[in-house]
């Protein structure tokens, strides 16, 4: 098979997931209004907690920029890639899912293809969440708008690589939306997301442990980093390195020869 077929394929998968998402303008106000409430309500406590002066322009920088929007944009894109799995669940139900597995690619190119699509769509939710916030006045270097893009692309992939997982192993709808509360909370809260890792060390050691052998608080700080054009080598080994695990293991997944898939009844 031609290479332009693989390209044509890619430019379907990721226009009808754009598509999607542009009809579904309720998904995209969702998307932003939770990352926005956290930032103009909570963030007035996380000043307490932190004991920042409001007069200090530099420890509000630090505050908010530092700490508080990195770990926005990864909310972002970790309800994003849940939800993009969640639609993978319902496609299946409906049966357009088996319409694309069926077609003559290999199944990890398409999978592959969904999770980039995804991904794409949460990076334009995540840059339209900086716009917002630059306007309210929280900016990061210009050019680190730019350093940021293949760190985004990189922790989408990892968060859509773990829905996808999951959504291997779970075939109805209802019960994936549960599983999707009981991953995201805990994978959100027990991370570096809203407070650095020195901090959760102060307050609990053990969640520190929990919270530093996290995946997402490393795709968190790799972001955080990013977006001061500065790099963290090892959030992106541990990134990276986690992410090709959790695709290895979703493509199995959906190997109806040799995964949980084949339990079920057969691929879809």
């Amino acid at each position: 098979m031609s290479l332009a077929r693989y390209v044509h394929c890619l430019r379907g998968v990721v226009a009808r997931e754009l598509l999607r998402f542009v009809h579904q303008r309720s998904r995209f106000v969702a998307a932003l209004v939770r990352p926005l409430v956290w930032l103009f309500v909570f963030a007035a406590g996380f000043r307490m907690a932190l004991g920042v002066a409001m007069t200090e322009p530099y420890q509000t920088y630090i505050l908010y920029e530092v700490y508080i929007v990195p770990g926005l944009v990864g909310m972002i894109q970790l309800f994003n890639g849940m939800q993009s799995s969640l639609s993978m669940v319902y496609d299946r139900e409906m049966g357009s899912m088996r319409v694309l597995l069926v077609s003559p690619f290999p199944r990890w190119y398409l999978l592959v293809c969904k999770l980039l699509a995804g991904t794409l769509v949460s990076v334009v939710q995540v840059y339209v969440f900086l716009l917002i916030a630059g306007l309210y006045g929280i900016q990061a270097p210009w050019a680190g708008y730019l350093w940021v893009l293949p760190a985004l692309l990189v922790s989408g992939f990892l968060v859509g690589a773990l829905g996808l997982l999951l959504s291997s192993f779970v075939r109805q709808l209802e019960n994936f939306a549960g599983i999707m509360n009981f991953v995201i909370f805990p994978m959100f809260f027990l991370s570096s997301a809203l407070y650095p890792l020195w901090r959760l060390r102060e307050g609990s050691y053990l969640v520190y442990q929990i919270a530093a052998l996290n995946p997402f608080t490393h795709a968190v700080e790799m972001i955080r980093f990013a977006l001061y054009e500065r790099i963290n080598g090892e959030a992106i080994l541990i990134s990276v390195a986690v992410t090709l695990v959790l695709l290895a293991l979703a493509i199995l997944g959906y190997d109806p020869a040799r995964g949980r898939m084949m339990h079920k009844g057969g691929g879809d």
